[in-house]
């Protein structure tokens, strides 16, 4: 059998390739709002006695994204942060080798209760800046954020991961 292939059909050609292009492009793309880099951020709420106080989060759910965390970055907004996710409440245990900016790390119950916060630490140390309890997430903010809003112990952090 012969196949002839004439200029229309070879720009309908380029047009299906073209189209299945972008549309595979756009179901790759984030689904929500994303930061200057393009990296997917998800909403979380601090629930402190001084009111309710949002923040849009990167997401830090598995072992690759967990060991980069911030290092390398320029210091966060005021309403912007990570979440770290682990499988299990444990005993956490953060540092801040190559983060050049100091944070407040938020050690999270599997409930959402805050369980401690390691305040203002300081840039580019190894020590490390345990949690004092169990816990299944570690959100890092700006440091002195907390200070700012008045989260301690036993406020709460809202998001799906922590089933609120």
């Amino acid at each position: 059998m012969l196949s002839i292939v004439t200029n229309h059909s070879r720009r309908g050609l380029f047009g299906l390739v073209l189209s299945g292009l972008v549309l595979g492009t756009a179901a790759c793309a984030p689904k929500g709002p994303v930061d200057e880099a393009g990296r997917p951020l998800e909403p979380l709420t601090v629930v402190t006695e001084s009111g309710r106080h949002d923040f849009m989060v990167e997401i830090a759910d598995d072992e690759a994204e967990r060991q980069q965390g911030l290092m390398y970055r320029p210091p966060l907004a005021d309403d912007r942060g990570m979440l770290f996710q682990f499988e299990a409440a444990a005993e956490q245990s953060f540092w801040m080798k190559n983060t050049p900016s100091s944070l407040d790390i938020v050690y999270v119950a599997a409930d959402g209760r805050i369980v401690s916060i390691s305040s203002h630490a300081t840039p580019f140390s190894e020590t490390p800046l345990p949690s004092y309890g169990p816990a299944k997430g570690v959100l890092e903010v700006r440091a002195g954020r907390m200070s700012e809003i008045g989260a301690k112990a036993g406020d709460r952090i809202e998001h799906p991961f922590f089933g609120s």
